[in-house]
């Protein structure tokens, strides 16, 4: 892998060892986990929210999130209020905080030690690109994938689109000024994701894909065509001391400690181990 760092801008992998493999070398990571935590913090973002991603859907999550004086998303999309369901933040009220419980995108996110962190989807792809590219040009692109039922990744192809629509966003945006710019991954994603956009089959490839049919079986095939929508949001979530909003070029590096910063949750963005137990200190 360390040789690959000296040939190729823009990588594309897969889950926490795609992101320990990454994040020390690159100079942004882009998590994406399209169904649902980062279309999730798309919309809540654009809502001007800030969003604390948490790993675990368990009691500690309530604890963290009465100390860090944000309300906790539901673990059930079926229960009332605010959940993993996209279409349950669309009514999140402006300027909320919220903690977001997610053992794929939010586990990632959490994982990336020092190096900034993008939160992204098919909603935001052409956004997130941009902003994630003045960060640098060694850029990592990580699909979160699903859990199988032994908890190993399996592979998500929403996440793989999303991540090729990244790519196809940052070879326009600063790839074609560098030679041999994209790895044989992001190469691939980005052919995925132009196969669907070009024959006009993304929400369709998303609706029947596992996940999808998933979602649509337990009554949520509104949540797969919000995510399947792409490039419609102007939002850039990115982490900073330990809550996603957005970028922008007058925000970064703009904005307040916050109490998790404070705590020390990741206002210095520890690494990935000190991840397993991210609790603010009593």
């Amino acid at each position: 892998m360390a040789t690959e760092f000296s040939l190729y801008n823009v990588h594309c992998e897969w889950g926490e060892h795609g992101v320990s493999a990454l994040a020390p070398h690159c100079d942004v990571v882009i998590v994406v986990d399209v169904l649902s935590f980062c279309t999730c913090v798309d919309i809540a973002v654009g809502r001007g929210a800030r969003i604390y991603p948490y790993p675990w859907r368990d009691g500690s999550a309530e604890t963290f999130a009465r100390r860090a004086g944000a309300m906790l998303a539901g673990t059930n999309r079926s229960q009332p209020g605010y959940t993993l369901s996209p279409a349950s933040l669309r009514g999140l009220p402006m300027g909320s905080s919220l903690v977001l419980p997610s053992p794929n995108g939010a586990t990632l996110a959490l994982a990336t030690g020092s190096t900034p962190t993008f939160a992204g989807c098919l909603r935001n792809a052409r956004a997130v690109a941009e902003a994630a590219s003045r960060h640098g040009r060694r850029i990592a692109v990580v699909a979160s994938g699903e859990r199988w039922a032994d908890g190993n990744l399996r592979p998500a192809l929403e996440d793989w689109l999303a991540a090729g629509a990244i790519v196809h966003h940052l070879s326009e945006t600063i790839a074609g000024f560098l030679p041999h710019a994209l790895s044989p991954e992001a190469l691939a994603a980005r052919a995925v994701y132009r196969e669907a956009s070009q024959t006009g089959m993304m929400k369709a490839w998303l609706l029947d894909s596992v996940s999808g049919r998933e979602l649509c079986e337990r009554g949520f095939a509104e949540d797969v065509t919000i995510a399947a929508q792409t490039d419609v949001s102007t939002v850039a979530p990115m982490l900073v001391e330990g809550a996603f909003r957005n970028a922008t070029p007058k925000s970064e590096g703009m904005l307040s400690p916050d109490l998790l910063g404070a705590a020390g949750l990741r206002a210095s963005r520890p690494t990935p181990a000190s991840h397993r137990n991210p609790m603010p200190p009593r």
